[in-house]
This record gives structure tokens, sequence and C-alpha cells, in this order.
């Protein structure tokens, strides 16, 4: 089986594949700087022992991390204490299976290529990702299916942990979509102004996206932790998809792979020509 890991900066999400490139099982946790590749291995021992699983089935691996660190501790754990047989570190340096249009590729995470590419194998081009996480990312796929980039701003949780922070007399509230805009207490007044604020703010940004595109009718996909209950606050989505950046990972794996066995392929096509 196929175990893929998507570290954020707030939430780790892993996902685990059968044989036939279904997603069998999926799981969040924290993503903790300090964490070990030991004290990792504990915790995955216990979601495994948990669900009725063996950690010796997990074959192959693929990590997708923003979080340098805990890359490290990810590909050690793989590696050399699961000893899993093929171990991808996604990079916009590598192959990946999708032409990414920027000036500088190496500057686009991880996560950001994970998207484009499952959501241009489910929705086709173009495709407009917005994915709502620690940071709210909005990734683009033109007509041609080339990555073009996007947007990057403060996530919803950042901003209200900021707002809370500085405002001596706003509290936390849950980050729920009021019925109206119009707040009539401070919890709905703070709610609207986050919820549906960041609505509004992607609503912005992807219609001028589209605009500079040239491409009006382009499929908008939400993921993300919060995209659900942004969503009860704009049309703006054509489609919810939660486990977007997860199969995204594993189509990377999976394009990798291929090329691989065909290279391995031709080789050995090449020596039986030469004997």
């Amino acid at each position: 089986m196929l175990l893929t890991v998507d570290v954020g900066n707030t939430q780790t999400t892993l996902g685990l594949f059968d044989e036939r490139g279904q997603l069998a099982r999926q799981w969040r946790m924290a993503s903790d700087r300090t964490d070990t590749a030991d004290e990792l291995h504990e915790r995955l021992f216990g979601y495994f022992l948990m669900l009725g699983l063996r950690l010796e089935d997990v074959t192959d691996a693929a990590v997708a991390s923003v979080v340098p660190i805990l890359t490290q501790e990810w590909q050690y754990l793989l590696t050399n204490l699961l000893r899993a047989q093929d171990v991808l570190i996604v990079d916009a340096r590598r192959d990946c299976g999708i032409a990414v249009d920027m000036p500088d590729p190496t500057q686009v995470g991880a996560d950001r290529i994970a998207n484009a590419i499952a959501a241009k194998g489910s929705y086709g081009a173009p495709v407009i990702v917005v994915d709502f996480g620690t940071a709210t990312n909005i990734d683009v796929v033109d007509r041609s299916g080339r990555f073009r980039g996007g947007a990057i701003m403060p996530g919803l949780l950042l901003s209200a942990g900021a707002l809370f922070s500085r405002a001596a007399k706003l509290s936390s509230v849950p980050l729920t979509c009021p019925e109206h805009a119009l707040g009539s207490s401070t919890e709905e007044a703070v709610q609207s102004g986050i919820v549906i604020g960041a609505a509004a703010q992607v609503e912005g940004l992807v219609a001028r996206i589209k605009a500079e595109l040239g491409e009006p009718d382009a499929t908008v996909v939400g993921t993300g932790g919060l995209s659900r209950e942004i969503a009860k606050a704009t049309d703006l989505f054509d489609a919810l998809d939660p486990d977007l950046t997860i199969r995204g990972i594993y189509q990377i794996w999976e394009h990798r792979a291929k090329k691989r066995a065909a290279r391995e392929g031709a080789q050995r096509q090449g020596s039986g020509n030469a004997v």
C-alpha cells in the first residue's frame, strides 16, 4: 500500500491508497515542528493499530511538505524505520507531471503542485483551486494544462487569531457562516467579517484571475479544512473536494513510478538487444 503525507503548517493529512489506487483511509494530526521520526513512528503505529492495519503493509510513500524540518523526519521514518521501497519527496524541481510556467518553479510549494495536478485530472483545464489552510492558496491551471501560479493570503484561523489577540474587546467566536452579512451582534459581526469577508476576498481574486487568463468559465474548486463553511457564504465553487491534495500527491508518485518502470523496461530491452 502507498502512504501519502501532506505536511502543512498546522495539520498533517495522511492518506492510505490500496493496490488499485483507491483512497482507503485518511486521517489528520497536528503538525508539530518538534516531532522526531521516532515520535511520528509511534503516532503512526497507533493510527494503524486503531484501524486494524499493519505498518508493514506500507510498501511505498510520498510526502508533500511545507515544513522542511518535518520533511527530514518523515523521510527518515519512511526510509529507515518503515523501510518503504519507494519514498518520494514531492519537489517542483522534479518532473511531477505538469508544466510549471513560472520564472522560478523551485519556489512553488509541493501542496500547490499536488492541488494543480489533481484538479486538472478530475476537472480538466482551465481550473482554479482555492485551498483554505494556514494560508489560503489560489492555484491556477490554464487551458493548455500548465500551472501558472496564483495567490497566497493569510488563512482564516491565522487572521482570526491575530484579530482576537490584538483587539482587547473582541473574544474568540466559532468560525461559522452567519445568516447575514449585516451582523446584529458583536459575535455575528466578527463571523461576517472573517467568514463572509474571506468568501468575498476569494471571489474578488478569482474574478481578477479569470479576467487575466481570459477564461471566464474556468472551473473553481474549493478544498481545505474550512472550505465547506466558506462555501455557505458564496456560490463561487463549482465543486468542493476535500481529498484533492492527497490525491494529487498519489498522482505525482504514480507518474514518477510509471516513468521509472518505462525507463527500466527500455534498459532491459537494450541489454537484451546487445546480447
